[in-house]
């Protein structure tokens, strides 16, 4: 198989529970793993780990397979060049940050190799806590280190298990961005372990849902968040993620422009540089739908689209409408009396209001 991708093909029985899993992603980027608790991701975490074996399984990342079942391959979680992050941070409470990133260092294959722990620390922000005692730090300090010995031992690929969830929402907001620059700096493929649906649309790359032991979707973020199965399920927080640029800055409204393949969106000024890619977040609860162009309107975002389906929810009160905008694509959810009222039909030409646009990255 191509050394371009992580491949992952198992089974894993646990008394009434059955781990059965294909997925194939690109080596590069964080792929996120998103489901309800029990659905089998930190299973699976630990079954690419080596932490856990499974049955049937053939398991590769660049040109090393990690285990083939066909071929009597099983390198232990010792030989897998992996970083592991928890939960919990699971510091050495009785040594300083330093000594706890060298303890890190010491299962690198090449112990005397700081490169990659030097990096860590600069990229996390972290050289100011290199002396503090553990008990000092923050959560999202905490954590921030506990990813930084992960990374110092030069691993081909990083495992974060929900890494967030013991972090209160303040300490959660600070340490996303660090995750977003570890993501675009570093050329080290990330699995990414959470239930949350705001770290999922801020650092996937690539996405996979899994339900019940079974990935039900997978594929890159922006095609994953808008399909059918994934947007229904999600209710209020279904959404589109779009990618593009900021093109423009009008400073008498303190605004932004975003520039993507399918028209433009002006966003809150928050001081990005003309040409920075970025990334935004449209709840589809707040996209409305004109059939004529709105006029004397106060949303100020309104993009051309085409209808491409409608999916009626199980309630039977709301519906999906999936758009397209250019080549991207949009979803909005209104009322089922709307899409009657108005007459909406697939290959429709209408307008999309977008009443608020979040930017993820």
């Amino acid at each position: 198989m191509s050394n371009q991708f992580i491949n992952i093909q198992l089974q894993l029985k646990r008394g009434i529970f059955n781990l059965d899993v294909g997925l194939c992603v690109p080596n590069s980027g964080i792929t996120v793993l998103f489901g309800p608790s029990g659905s089998g991701k930190t299973s699976l975490l630990r079954c690419v780990a080596g932490l856990d074996r499974p049955d049937n399984a053939y398991i590769s990342i660049s040109e090393q397979v990690w285990q083939d079942d066909r071929h009597h391959i099983f390198l232990p979680a010792w030989q897998r060049a992996i970083g592991y992050v928890f939960q919990e941070p699971s510091l050495f409470d009785h040594i300083n940050v330093l000594g706890n990133l060298l303890y890190g260092l010491k299962r690198s294959l090449n112990p005397d190799d700081t490169s990659a722990l030097d990096e860590a620390v600069q990229l996390l922000g972290i050289s100011n806590l290199l002396q503090r005692h553990t008990q000092q730090l923050s959560g999202g300090e905490r954590q921030r280190i506990a990813i930084a010995r992960a990374l110092a031992t030069h691993p081909k690929l990083l495992l974060l298990d929900e890494p967030l969830s013991a972090i209160d929402y303040s300490r959660r907001q600070e340490i996303l961005p660090w995750l977003e620059r570890l993501r675009d700096k570093l050329s080290i493929p990330m699995l990414y372990v959470t239930h949350s649906i705001e770290e999922m649309t801020r650092l996937a790359d690539n996405v996979a849902i899994l339900e019940q032991g079974k990935i039900v979707i997978d594929g890159p973020a922006e095609t994953v968040m808008v399909s059918s199965i994934v947007s229904a399920s999600l209710g209020d927080e279904a959404c589109t993620l779009l990618h593009g640029t900021i093109s423009q800055r009008d400073t008498d409204w303190q605004l932004v422009q975003f520039a993507f393949d399918g028209g433009n969106l002006w966003l809150n000024d928050i001081h990005l540089t003309c040409g920075t890619k970025a990334r935004v977040r449209i709840l589809a609860k707040d996209v409305s739908i004109a059939t004529r162009k709105p006029e004397y309107t106060s949303i100020q975002n309104l993009l051309s689209c085409i209808v491409e389906s409608i999916t009626k929810e199980p309630n039977g009160s709301q519906a999906l409408i999936h758009l397209r905008c250019g080549n991207s694509p949009l979803i909005a959810r209104i009322t089922a009396r709307a899409v009657d009222t108005l007459r909406i039909h697939k290959g429709l030409a209408v307008w999309a209001q977008i009443k608020s646009v979040g930017l993820t990255a």
